[in-house]
């Protein structure tokens, strides 16, 4: 295990036995990540002078299934929307709006082709959800883990996403995996990965290009 693997494990662990105690000092507009049991969960966080947040979430199976897109949104501490879409042959969007004092005031999930409500059971579950997303948001931006995306240009120099060339110090391990991965591909590779002051962590290679995806501060 690498150490910031390590570290993600002590902040991960912290959390759920303690809880966050109070909001950690989070820059207005960041992003970070992890590795979940069945693929990468990139999260991208807009605070609008604490009185607002939005964190919205790109989950992609190790699988090479379809992803996940969900947005979470709070106003003055109270969880007012969640809106999750699933793409591909199988469409599923769920969105979902509350009021201030928790109360569900809309909801509604889109199929292929039919509407559905969404059970109080579910309701519930997101909104679970929601809360553990923030709280390992608080978790692994109080711990300086920021995700950086760019396109692999070779010789360990990647052109990220802000256009910027960039040299993450990548261990021998995950050079070789890009080297080896890059010709076989017909574009430059998409890499995002993980920095922090133990170090960096690679978190996701594809051929798809993630940038178009990124959001921005303004598109939150």
């Amino acid at each position: 295990m690498t150490p910031l693997f390590q570290r993600l494990s002590v902040l991960f662990l912290s959390l759920f036995l303690f809880g966050c105690s109070s909001t950690p000092d989070i820059p207005p507009f960041s992003a970070s990540g992890y590795l979940a049991d069945r693929g990468v969960v990139r999260i991208w966080r807009k605070n609008s002078d604490h009185q607002s947040i939005h964190i919205r979430t790109f989950y992609t199976p190790f699988s090479g299934g379809e992803g996940e897109v969900t947005d979470y949104v709070w106003l003055e501490e109270s969880l007012i929307s969640i809106q999750r879409q699933v793409k591909g042959n199988q469409p599923d969007d769920v969105t979902l709006r509350f009021d201030q004092a928790g109360g569900l005031n809309f909801m509604q999930r889109q199929l292929s082709g039919r509407r559905e409500a969404v059970s109080p059971d579910a309701v519930e579950l997101y909104k679970f959800d929601a809360e553990r997303m923030r709280n390992l948001s608080d978790a692994l931006l109080s711990g300086q883990v920021f995700l950086r995306q760019g396109h692999w240009l070779g010789n360990n120099v990647l052109k990220s996403c802000e256009g910027q060339q960039v040299r993450p110090a990548f261990d021998a391990d995950a050079l070789q995996m890009l080297t080896q991965q890059q010709r076989r591909a017909s574009a430059p590779l998409m890499v995002s990965w993980l920095e922090a002051p133990e170090g960096i962590q690679l978190l996701r290679v594809s051929q798809q290009d993630d940038c178009s995806q990124q959001p921005t501060e303004e598109d939150m």
